[in-house]
């Protein structure tokens, strides 16, 4: 809220102090792979030389990816002006509601727009404008939500059919017979939206002080609770109370694929890459995906892992993992782009460690339009907390669009 937007040249340099890291893992693991082919196994001291910069290469990536985040950051307020009176009556009776407790204001609009958002047991919709800007950060901050199909919703269940198999088709001359095509096999999706919460707290100086914007602070507290949240139920949420995650639906070898699984390819070793050639099983998944998913296709794994990916190189001796080509921008991996998930599992034993896919089509996050507030000064004095809810749900919407790699032998 006080602090000032970093500069172009603060990037750019945190940018290249990220790529001098690049370089100096690339000669240090250069020189561990020389050791390896001479001497059978690394030396210690270049092994944990190698260790040490992979870790700072994250440090310097997470720092260039958050001030760029920082810089594109549009203030909420000053810079829009709202586009009806109705918006301006509202934002004024939240803001009153939240700094004092005047809840008279809010009250009367919801009832005179007779809103389904208003909770039955309290709580009031925030401004659409701080809606906005919490889905944004939620977009930045949440991996999967970043790459998946996103749809808003009004009712508390999201039903979509979807074709298993299609009609059938053929060529016909002009005059000739139509034969009668079969009628197409649907499947009915159902992507009910989950309550998730937040109860950031405020002291009641802070929200007195009317230089403190209130949307943005309440946008900048509840987006790291909700990605976190979010972030761990798609990918790994069991569907009850919470979005189904990927990595939660019944997995099947590719060779034995079918719909309402997901496909997997296995390494052949248990709990890592194969000695020799381990890129040739990662290039094995990409062609796993059919044609008309690899163009929008992700990889997904968290950064331990992909720490370990970044010291393979292909059959010419190139790295397969390559950094983003400016700040900004996303790291490669065998030139698509990696999206990083912190609650994908580790490489371990049968671990499905690895994904990649067109999430896009793959992956659904659905949320029902409003955010609510309740405002609570009892529960914790002297603080205010502010009980701060939306639904949102999630779940496999194209079976065939994702495939996971298992760390196991079959």
């Amino acid at each position: 809220m006080g602090s000032s937007l970093p500069s172009s040249s603060d990037v750019v340099e945190a940018f290249d102090e990220f790529m001098m890291a690049f370089e100096a893992f690339k000669e240090a693991n250069d020189e561990r792979l020389a050791q390896i082919e001479s001497r059978v196994s690394a030396d210690v001291v270049t092994t944990e030389k190698m260790e040490r910069i992979n870790r700072a290469l994250d440090e310097h990536r997470q720092l260039v990816d958050g001030l760029v985040l920082k810089s594109r950051r549009p203030a909420l307020s000053g810079e829009r002006a709202e586009t009806s009176q109705a918006a301006l009556q509202h934002k004024a009776a939240f803001a009153g509601y939240v700094r004092h407790g005047a809840e008279s204001g809010l009250r009367a609009l919801e009832s005179k727009a007779m809103s389904v958002g208003s909770d039955a047991d309290g709580g009031y919709l925030v401004p659409d404008e701080t809606e906005r800007e919490i889905g944004r950060l939620l977009s930045q901050a949440s991996p999967i939500r970043a790459i998946a199909g996103v749809r808003e919703i009004s009712a508390s269940v999201y039903k979509k059919p979807f074709a298993v198999s299609g009609p059938a088709t053929g060529w016909v001359a002009e005059t000739g017979e139509r034969s009668p095509t079969t009628t197409a096999t649907l499947a009915e999706l159902a992507f009910p939206a989950m309550e998730l919460y937040a109860m950031p707290a405020a002291t009641q100086t802070l929200l007195d002080d009317s230089a403190v914007n209130i949307d943005e602070w309440i946008a900048a507290e509840v987006q790291v609770a909700f990605a976190e949240q979010e972030g761990a139920a798609f990918v790994s949420g069991n569907g009850t109370n919470k979005p189904k995650g990927f990595l939660a639906y019944t997995t099947a070898a590719e060779s034995a694929w079918a719909w309402e699984k997901v496909g997997y390819l296995a390494t052949g070793v248990d709990g890592a890459f194969p000695a020799s050639n381990p890129s040739d099983k990662l290039i094995d998944l990409v062609y796993a995906l059919k044609s008309g998913y690899r163009h929008n296709a992700h990889w997904v794994m968290n950064r331990r892992t992909l720490g370990e990916i970044r010291k393979i190189k292909d059959g010419d001796g190139n790295y397969i993992w390559q950094p983003a080509a400016q700040a900004g921008g996303v790291s490669t991996l065998l030139n698509f782009p990696v999206a990083e998930a912190e609650d994908m599992p580790d490489i371990g034993t049968d671990d499905m460690a690895i994904a990649f896919g067109d999430f896009r089509r793959g992956y659904l996050v659905v949320d029902r339009l409003g955010v609510r507030i309740l405002r609570d000064p009892y529960s914790s004095k002297p603080y205010v907390l502010f009980y701060t809810t939306k639904r949102v749900g999630g779940g496999i919407q194209d079976f065939d669009a994702i495939k996971l790699m298992k760390f196991g032998e079959s």
